[in-house]
């Protein structure tokens, strides 16, 4: 089994999020992990309402530094950073720089902060739509990455 780590800042929402997706569609042959660089120590409350919605395992998901697994020695297979400032604080101190692939995908925090405050009737609608979006983004960019993997 190969293993694949996703790392993002607080390991909240778009680190989960892919975790999630290798550990439900390609857990035949790949085991996703995720990691925070500055981790708020717990899941996005409509991420975990999403995942759930949508029939993923969250029982085993939790925020966590990176750097647990540094600690460990735990030897990834790939390390995906996916944003911009998990990318500059990961790749100084990861060993084997060259197993990084960045993606800097758009942090639905922002929109979730936002509608969360908002008097808007729909706004949990609004944030489920935001965060498939980010859904979304990585579950193609994963799958597109296992395909090119696999060649």
């Amino acid at each position: 089994m190969k293993k694949l780590l996703f790392v993002c800042t607080g390991n909240s929402h778009r680190s989960i999020l892919a975790e999630s997706v290798v550990n439900k569609y390609h857990k035949d042959k790949f085991i996703g992990y995720s990691a925070g660089s500055k981790p708020s120590g717990i899941i996005n409350k409509y991420v975990i309402k999403y995942l759930n919605e949508n029939n993923f395992d969250t029982k085993n998901l939790s925020s966590k530094n990176f750097n647990k697994f540094l600690d460990d020695k735990t030897i990834f297979d790939q390390v995906f950073t996916v944003c911009n400032n998990a990318s500059d604080e990961v790749c100084p101190v990861w060993p084997s720089p060259e197993k990084i692939v960045h993606w800097d995908i758009e942090d639905p925090v922002y929109v979730i902060n936002d509608l969360e405050k908002s008097d808007k009737p729909n706004r949990e609608e609004l944030i489920s739509i935001e965060i498939h979006k980010t859904y979304s983004n990585l579950e193609t960019r994963i799958n597109d990455w296992i395909k090119n993997y696999e060649k």
